[in-house]
């Protein structure tokens, strides 16, 4: 299998400009010399993916550009039309470029297309060393006398660690004469300076990524530099200012300190301002949630049969949108697909719309976010809109009298924390847990048979259910790095401070970052959460009413 699908072609006009490389579905890098002037659309390839078709794309950081090879900042970030089906790549720590223990620096690799290569080649170069020049480019040579030399179409090309396919700069220019086998790389703690949002794309701690996320949405008046040199101490290496004047780029200072306690420092002290800020700011009316909902049952037809029914409310009345259909539990996200656009269209025009589904237990984990956003938009259903899940069982009889008490003594006030299930099992959470907790947080999914730790949850009920649905298969090691321990670091740091009646929009936001990035904390991560101020309770004559013609 190849793992580097993600090496792209960048043309205007069907005359080959460079190359790039994705990070995101829907993002690439290159360089910005390989995209200046004006013309026709650019356009994307991906030569090792055959199935991927070409693809139109914009520049979105680096478009006024105007320099030459010894011009600054020549990097550019392009956005796709569409999301593409290819894996990212991944990035690596800046410091494996370089020279290690025993003297020799490892082989870089980059795939460009020069002319007559239209298929793509590639290239194997060191780095001279760490420093830079003129603070912007590391020197590369040429790793045997022989081979492809670099020339144009390289530009924009990722440099990977051999062996590990890691990306640590970008293929910025050649030096010297025709046919040379010495370049330039920008390295990534110079392409932070330029797109200060690669730090959220970089290999870090979840926890550290989630505080920075929570940071910048929030608009977090801070200090970067006078946070990164209380984290670090005066006798960590300098770091100039300039470096030092955006938060992602603190972060990125701190992440590769010396030291790994200076990240953690840093991690605690923006905690820390978080809470603070959070304390000072005006709490904000709740949002006039107004939901369409997609009731999924059981038909009784057959095994694999459900049965579908579309409602959108008015006045805290649910009205049909369409009749009732029964059909295979497969063809669901294509009938949602079919009909989210008419429902929405139902809504009032003066709320804020909210997509739930309402579903039989084993059925909570389906990546409902994931579906299509509508009829020919392969946006995501959590990307477009705020989507939530909930279960039968808590819009009924004694549960939902109790979730509508719960509700009312805790939605408009902000959350005071998650209340953890790890990966190691145990005991189910105590009643009085539950009946203190805010959210529970899980470090793997409910799966289809019984869970004690989620089921004891869901009847409580606790107000909100977050979990990611890949997350922990457990029976690891104690001590064992677990991606169920890293979301729940992450998704306490996130949610802490937040209105429960304002989760939907603020996991959406979360969900819109996690799509840009593959190996983000919250890429799969599911919301239960059913406040009554949003959906009262069940009128089944209303659901006889049809929508009236908007």
């Amino acid at each position: 299998m190849n793992d580097c699908q993600w090496q792209a072609r960048i043309e205007r006009a069907g005359r080959v400009l460079g190359s790039g490389f994705l990070i995101a579905g829907r993002t690439v890098l290159t360089c910005a010399h390989v995209v200046a002037g004006e013309g026709a659309p650019l356009t994307v390839t991906f030569p090792n993916d055959r199935a991927e078709r070409p693809v139109e794309a914009r520049v979105l950081v680096g478009a006024g550009w105007r320099g030459d090879a010894t011009a600054p900042g020549d990097l550019a970030v392009l956005e796709l039309a569409r999301e593409v089906d290819v894996t990212p790549a991944r990035f690596g720590a800046e410091s494996e470029a370089y020279a290690g223990a025993d003297g020799r620096a490892p082989t870089l690799h980059a795939y460009g297309f020069p002319k007559k290569f239209d298929e793509g080649t590639q290239i194997a170069y060191r780095a001279v060393s760490p420093t830079r020049v003129r603070d912007e480019w590391v020197e590369l040579v040429a790793d045997l006398a022989h081979g492809q030399p670099l020339r144009s179409g390289f530009s924009g090309a990722a440099l990977t660690v051999a062996g590990t396919n890691r990306v640590v700069g970008i293929v910025t220019s050649v030096t010297g004469d025709a046919g040379t086998m010495t370049g330039r790389m920008m390295p990534l703690s110079v392409m932070v300076r330029y797109w200060e949002d690669l730090v959220l794309h970089l290999p870090g701690p979840a926890r550290l990524n989630a505080l920075v996320e929570k940071a910048l949405r929030t608009g977090l008046d801070c200090r970067p530099e006078r946070l990164y040199r209380q984290a670090a101490g005066p006798w960590a290496p300098p770091v100039p200012s300039h470096e030092l004047r955006s938060l992602p780029m603190a972060a990125w200072h701190a992440l590769n300190a010396p030291e790994p306690e200076v990240a953690e420092r840093f991690a605690d002290r923006l905690d820390e301002l978080l809470g603070e800020s959070a304390r000072d700011r005006p709490r904000a009316a709740p949002a006039a949630w107004t939901p369409v909902v997609f009731t999924v049952e059981h038909s009784g037809a057959g095994e694999d049969e459900v049965r579908v029914t579309v409602s959108a409310y008015h006045e805290g009345h649910p009205h049909l949108v369409e009749e009732p259909r029964t059909l295979p539990s497969s063809e669901v996200p294509g009938y949602v697909e079919s009909v989210i656009d008419t429902a929405i269209d139902h809504l009032p025009d003066d709320t804020d719309e909210l997509v739930a589904f309402e579903l039989p237990r084993p059925f909570l984990n389906w990546p409902v976010d994931r579906w299509p956003a509508g009829d020919g938009d392969p946006t995501p259903l959590g990307c477009a809109y705020p989507v939530v899940v909930t279960a039968h069982s808590r819009r009924e009889g004694g549960r939902r009298r109790r979730l509508a008490k719960s509700w009312r003594a805790r939605g408009d006030r902000p959350a005071s924390g998650v209340h953890r299930v790890d990966c190691s099992g145990g005991p189910p959470p105590s009643q009085s847990d539950l009946a203190r907790a805010d959210v529970v947080g899980f470090a793997a999914p409910p799966g289809p048979g019984p869970r004690p730790h989620f089921d004891t949850a869901l009847a409580k009920p606790v107000p909100v259910l977050l979990w990611p649905r890949s997350g922990c298969a457990g029976g690891h090691e104690d001590g064992t790095p677990c991606p169920g321990t890293a979301f729940l670091d992450a998704l306490g740091t996130y949610v802490s401070g937040l209105p429960l009646d304002e989760l939907p929009q603020h996991i959406m936001a979360l969900r819109e970052r996690a799509s840009a990035q593959e190996q983000h904390w919250a890429h799969d991560i599911q919301l239960l959460w059913d406040s009554p101020r949003c959906f009262p309770a069940p009128d089944r004559e209303a659901l006889h009413r049809h929508c009236p013609v908007a």
